[in-house]
């Protein structure tokens, strides 16, 4: 009876883990309605809130899976999340209400799959208070850090240099000359993770001979800034690319500029890049060569339209799209050619456009007419 009981359970966990993007968007939706992560002054707060949601959602499907397991500990990105909430003025009160949005979504999917299952009282009661736990857990480990941060003494000179920086990047008209950074100057902002990530910075600012400004807002978390009084070279851009940065390192590259306008602006896109350059297998991504990606992925409207307008369709297919997806990718990275295409795919090019003119027919409009979305949305969902 135990074995049959763990079964339906995991059978439970399937079905609700196969409805992983759906809850994720809708979640999402409830948590931005909740006032207000975009009044947070820093942009690495409201980027977090989606891989603080994944993680949180993995921790709770994983209470369905094994419900009589010892849960494990609420995973770092919730406690990270709950440092820059505090950091930032969020309200602990906020930052409460959306886990429990989250969590009533994961309770009211359970329930749903459950009634399609058929599962019983005992079972379904298990279900429930497995996923309770986890997240009475949640509440109680994100609250002791929110008040751990919020009650730190803001004392010490990084504590400074960081609520500095913050406040100048929000607009505030602040003397900032303790920094000893010149904000008239040329910048180039950088965003790097990694336990390394200080050394690393530290190395290149001197090689590059540029004054670094830099601040770690979190752990293994680094905001720096190169300044100079002439615009960085191309053999400097060079040396950046070239730079052996330590494997655990991360990096991502704004755009250069001249003047505090930019010196916010460029910092603004190093951020926007970094969830590409976490996601790929480069060590170094620089905003101008995906600011259409990094975009995409902050627009949760465009994410979830292109998916539905494009992804939907192909997946309906028996192989949930995995050969339309793989002539597409091939057909674009040849520019379109046929022949290239083919030759990559090793096929002919008379199945090749065999297979164009069936994705055609699955989305009811020719290539051509929609060859930007269909590449932008596909180069995503390799991403992630």
């Amino acid at each position: 009876m135990q074995l049959s009981a763990d079964s339906s359970l995991r059978h439970l966990h399937g079905r609700l883990d196969a409805r992983r993007g759906e809850l994720e968007q809708a979640a999402l939706a409830r948590i931005v309605a909740i006032p207000d992560p975009s009044a947070a002054p820093d942009p690495a707060y409201v980027n977090g809130l989606r891989s603080a949601l994944a993680a949180g959602l993995n921790y709770g499907l994983a209470a369905i899976a094994a419900p009589r397991g010892e849960p494990g500990p609420v995973p770092v990105e919730l406690l990270g999340q709950a440092r820059l909430a505090a950091r930032n003025g969020v309200t602990l009160d906020a930052v409460l209400r959306r886990y429990s949005a989250g969590h009533t979504l994961i309770a009211d999917g359970l329930l749903e799959e459950a009634a399609a299952l058929g599962l019983g009282a005992a079972e379904l009661r298990t279900a429930l208070r497995a996923l309770a736990a986890r997240y009475d857990r949640i509440v109680a480990a994100v609250s002791d850090e929110y008040e751990r941060e919020a009650s730190a003494k803001p004392g010490g000179t990084e504590r400074r240099r960081y609520t500095l920086l913050r406040r100048l990047l929000a607009g505030e008209p602040l003397d900032a000359t303790s920094l000893g950074y010149e904000f008239n100057a040329h910048h180039l902002a950088l965003v790097a993770t990694g336990a390394s990530a200080v050394e690393a910075l530290g190395t290149l600012g001197g090689r590059l001979d540029r004054r670094l400004l830099l601040t770690e807002p979190d752990t293994h978390l680094v905001w720096a800034w190169l300044g100079g009084r002439h615009e960085l070279s191309r053999k400097e851009l060079d040396v950046i690319n070239t730079y052996p940065w330590p494997e655990t390192c991360v990096l991502a590259c704004g755009e250069p500029g001249r003047g505090l306008a930019a010196w916010r602006l460029s910092h603004r896109q190093a951020l926007a890049a970094l969830p590409i350059a976490q996601k790929c297998s480069d060590s170094i991504v620089h905003y101008a060569d995906v600011a259409l990606l990094a975009t995409a992925l902050q627009d949760d409207l465009l994410l979830t339209s292109l998916r539905r307008r494009y992804l939907t369709p192909l997946e309906s297919k028996r192989d949930r799209g995995v050969l339309a997806k793989q002539t597409l990718r091939a057909y674009f990275a040849a520019a379109g050619n046929v022949t290239s295409a083919a030759a990559a795919l090793k096929i002919n090019r008379s199945t090749l456009r065999g297979r164009l003119k069936a994705i055609e027919a699955l989305l009811g409009r020719t290539l051509d007419t929609v060859h930007a979305e269909l590449e932008l949305i596909l180069c995503l969902e390799e991403l992630e």
